[in-house]
């Protein structure tokens, strides 16, 4: 995820899973700034962090072992508490990724998916697939905050159910919320509502070789925009697929010159250092990141290189 700060900081935040830490670099020139957390249950620790997000100065870490989503203020990294199975009846029990949207002042609305499985593996039952999404909202005071959970969905036995779930998007102009299935036999974008509901839509498997994982959204105040989701394969296959934000037709796909094997991707519009146009982040190969330049994809693929254009 990247953060762009008050005091001209343009870091590039990256969870590091068995090192059970958050590590920042900086987003134009990819040097080390800092290593934040160890592993533990209490604040500022970390079990397998997975995805995270930036929204204004906050940063969000899903903790797969912790069961939680743990919230930090930035620059500092001051801990403002977690949420996410304590004191909950049907709290997280696998959780990998996250998307999240500010609804008033100082009033967020998150997703996370849930990929609750066997030991681990596998899938559970069809019957079992109805808490893949979790929804939560919460609201800062000072230094801490107060969450609630307000929905858990996933479809059952229809093309709507979830199998294998990881990263997912809102698009609230839309009312969309867009989730990878990574399931091999289905392979898509299922685009759920923001209420839960399956709208009947997807993005089919015929654009994708691999597995879909990460997914970014460019978007313009009129509407309009670019999805980007990744196609992951640890070959020169390893590409990005782009579509319409608005119509989800497809528009074409892009690779980057050595970039392999690709989970999680960011994109960050802001014109900062060497990236005129904003920059996108996709993850290496498990162990680095990289970062192709927005101005070069809209170049190549012929879409808008600023909102304005």
């Amino acid at each position: 995820a990247i953060w762009h700060g008050p005091d001209g900081q343009n870091w590039l935040l990256a969870t590091a899973k068995e090192g059970n830490s958050i590590i920042a670099y900086d987003a134009n020139d990819g040097s080390f700034i800092e290593r934040f957390g160890d592993g533990g249950s209490g604040e500022g620790q970390f079990e397998r962090p997975n995805g995270i997000a930036v929204i204004d100065d906050l940063v969000l870490v899903v903790e797969r072992d912790n069961q939680r989503v743990q919230v930090f203020r930035l620059p500092e990294f001051k801990s403002l508490g977690y949420f996410g199975s304590e004191g909950l009846e049907d709290g997280l029990i696998l959780p990998y990724g996250i998307a999240i949207d500010r609804t008033g002042e100082n009033t967020y609305e998150l997703y996370v998916t849930d990929n609750y499985n066997p030991n681990k593996e596998g899938y559970p039952a069809e019957g079992e697939l109805d808490k893949r999404v979790h929804h939560f909202r919460f609201t800062v005071n000072g230094n801490s905050i107060e969450s609630e959970q307000l929905n858990i969905f996933g479809e059952v036995y229809n093309e709507g159910a979830l199998h294998k779930v990881e990263s997912l998007w809102t698009d609230r102009e839309h009312n969309r919320l867009l989730i990878a299935e990574e399931w091999y036999a289905d392979r898509s974008i299922k685009v759920y509502d923001l209420e839960g509901n399956y709208t009947g839509k997807k993005i089919p498997k015929k654009y994708f070789d691999s597995e879909p994982e990460g997914i970014a959204l460019y978007k313009c105040d009129d509407g309009s925009g670019y999805w980007i989701f990744t196609d992951q394969h640890e070959t020169d296959i390893n590409k990005f697929q782009v579509f319409d934000r608005e119509t989800l037709e497809y528009i074409g796909g892009f690779r980057g010159e050595i970039t392999r094997n690709t989970d999680g991707i960011w994109l960050t519009q802001k014109s900062f250092g060497d990236f005129r146009d904003g920059a996108f982040y996709p993850v290496h190969d498990d162990g680095s990141v990289t970062a192709i330049s927005w101005t070069d994809i809209a170049d190549e693929l012929s879409l808008k290189v600023t909102c304005s254009e």
